[in-house]
């Protein structure tokens, strides 16, 4: 994209690895968990510098959960670090009763979600985490769309007060976002101007949505990229302004259909502006083991996917 160059290629997981030794260096109460995936975190460089506000709790992600819980009460910021897979589904009662409920402040981070974990297969690509999150009372959903986005997340959930779960992924994806924009948790970014068609995009999927926008201008076509990178609290303003002017949606997201960013817009249209939507995910199904480029072209998250449903949409406006 002309007006988002790649800036380089570097896996979002990095992104909160150097935004957590960044809060390691400015916030002594930060501290890091993790339940011994700590390579694949990047939380390497936490671990080194601050030993000492550093856990390993082993392959035992209910008790990291409780533990970190605990260390809230002394004035704690405990950031636990694990697969989404096993940051989540695994460990839903103790999130639940202990983080949630009590309104701990908590910052889950999850990595290698979604499809693009690649060939550790379905049993790791979980597909439903945001659904099951952005479900709990209380409970703010961030998922930041490249390398440096992620590391302002990181930086930025240290500074919000109540549990989080920061969700981002494992390969190696285009960095596009400069390091200087502007970040707010619960302000959606417009990414380009639009008039024909909104599409609303988070995590990966916004760099897809990018390269849509490219090929709809060569056909006409402007659409409005928007990146959703918070997902709960949902910047309502920012998508009704937008919809106002275009008249019809596309989301994408790297996710299940269903309980995510998808049903998050769509609850906003259908109280406040009823519009065609479409919506680009997983369609109700898991995944299978496989390079990140083929799963997304299988399950119709690729750049293609976008342009046609924004060719759907359309029509029915």
């Amino acid at each position: 994209m002309s007006s988002y160059p790649v800036l380089d290629q570097k896996d979002t997981r990095s992104g909160f690895g150097a935004g957590l030794h960044e809060l390691g260096k400015k916030n002594p109460n930060v501290v890091a968990l993790c339940a011994d995936l700590t390579g694949s975190l990047k939380m390497d460089a936490f671990k080194k510098d601050f030993p000492e506000r550093f856990v390993q709790v082993g392959i035992a992600e209910a008790n990291m959960m409780g533990i970190a819980a605990g260390m809230t009460i002394g004035g704690k910021i405990p950031f636990t670090g694990t697969f989404a897979n096993f940051s989540t589904g695994r460990v839903y009662d103790q999130i639940r009763q202990s983080i949630a409920y009590s309104d701990k402040n908590v910052k889950i981070c999850a990595s290698h979600a979604g499809l693009t974990l690649g060939e550790d297969g379905a049993t790791h690509q979980i597909l439903e985490d945001i659904g099951l999150m952005r479900m709990l009372p209380g409970m703010t959903v961030v998922v930041p769309c490249d390398y440096n986005q992620t590391k302002q997340a990181t930086i930025a959930i240290a500074e919000h007060h109540g549990p989080v779960y920061l969700r981002f992924g494992r390969p190696k994806w285009p960095v596009f976002i400069p390091a200087d924009m502007p970040f707010e948790l619960g302000k959606a970014q417009r990414l380009v101007e639009g008039t024909d068609v909104s599409i609303f995009a988070c995590g990966h999927l916004v760099w897809r949505a990018l390269q849509a926008a490219e090929e709809l201008a060569k056909q006409g076509v402007k659409a409005e990229v928007i990146n959703v990178h918070t997902i709960k609290p949902l910047d309502s303003e920012a998508i009704l302004a937008s919809v106002k002017k275009t008249g019809c949606v596309v989301t994408c997201e790297e996710h299940n259909r269903y309980g995510g960013l998808g049903d998050a817009v769509a609850q906003v249209l259908t109280t406040h502006l009823p519009t065609p939507q479409e919506f680009v995910a997983v369609n109700d199904s898991f995944g299978e083991s496989g390079t990140p480029d083929q799963l997304l072209k299988k399950y119709g998250l690729d750049t293609p996917d976008v342009v046609a449903a924004v060719q759907r949409v359309m029509k029915r406006k």
